[in-house]
C-alpha cells in the first residue's frame, strides 16, 4: 500500500507517519521509485502499536523507540527481548537506600520472594525494576503506618502469578516471535490498565455486596 492508504487504514495522518519514520519507530517503506515507497500488513501493525504506547499508554517517542529496539533484536533469547522490552518502560526512580522504611520494605519483599519461591525475581532484586516499584510503594505504605507483611501479601502474588500463566499462554497463541514481545509490550501499555480497572470494579460490587449503599 501506499502512504495514503496506510494513513487511511490506521487513522494516522501522512504527516504523523513520515514522523514516525524519521525518528525510527517504522521501518522504511519498499522504496519504488525517488519519491514514493511502497509499505505492507506489518508496518500497519506496527503503526497500531506505535500509536497505542504514545497515545494511550502516554509513553514518550525516545522510550518508544528503545522498547521497538528491543522488540526487533532477534539475536536475542525470548526472555531476555521480553525483560529488556518490559524494562525500558518508564518506572520508577531509585528510592533513598538510607531510608529505614526502604530498609525494611526491601527486606520484607525479599523474604516474601523467598516464601514464593521465585528464584529468578529474588537473583534480580537489585536491578529489576519490578521488584523496585514493589519496595517503593510497601515502604510508602509502612510510612503511613500500614504494614503490609510477606504474609498479608502472599496470596495476593500467588494470584499474580496465576494472571502470568495466563499472559503467557495468550502470548504463546501468536506465532511470530515480533507478536509475542509485542503482546508483552501491549501487556504493560494497555493490560496492566485493564487489571487496575477490573480491581476496582471487583472492589466496588463486593462493598456494596458487603455493605449495601448506606
Amino acid at each position: 500500500m501506499r502512504l495514503a492508504e496506510l494513513s487511511e487504514r490506521s487513522g494516522v495522518s501522512p504527516a504523523t507517519i513520515k514522523y514516525y519514520l524519521r525518528e525510527g519507530l517504522l521501518a522504511s517503506g519498499r522504496q519504488i521509485n525517488a519519491t514514493t515507497a511502497e509499505y505492507d500488513e506489518e508496518h500497519l501493525r506496527r503503526l497500531k502499536l506505535i500509536r497505542a504506547m504514545i497515545q494511550v499508554g502516554r509513553v514518550p517517542v525516545a522510550t518508544v523507540r528503545e522498547v521497538l529496539g528491543h522488540v526487533d533484536d532477534d539475536s536475542l533469547p525470548r526472555a531476555m527481548r521480553l525483560g529488556a522490552a518490559v524494562w525500558a518502560m518508564p518506572q520508577v526512580p531509585e528510592p533513598d537506600a538510607d531510608d529505614e522504611f526502604v530498609q525494611g520494605a526491601r527486606a520484607a519483599m525479599e523474604e516474601l520472594l523467598r516464601k514464593l519461591e521465585w528464584s529468578n525475581a529474588l537473583a534480580m532484586t537489585t536491578v529489576s525494576p519490578s521488584f523496585r516499584s514493589l519496595v517503593v510503594a510497601t515502604a510508602a505504605l509502612r510510612r503511613l503506618g500500614y504494614e503490609w507483611s510477606p504474609d498479608t501479601l502472599l496470596p495476593y502474588a500467588q494470584l499474580m502469578r496465576q494472571v502470568a500463566e495466563l499472559d503467557m499462554e495468550f502470548m504463546e497463541s501468536h506465532v511470530s516471535e515480533a507478536e509475542k514481545v509485542e503482546v508483552a509490550v501491549l501487556g504493560v501499555v494497555l493490560v496492566e490498565p485493564m487489571l487496575r480497572a477490573l480491581h476496582r470494579l471487583a472492589q466496588e460490587e463486593e462493598s456494596t455486596r458487603r455493605y449495601g449503599f448506606e
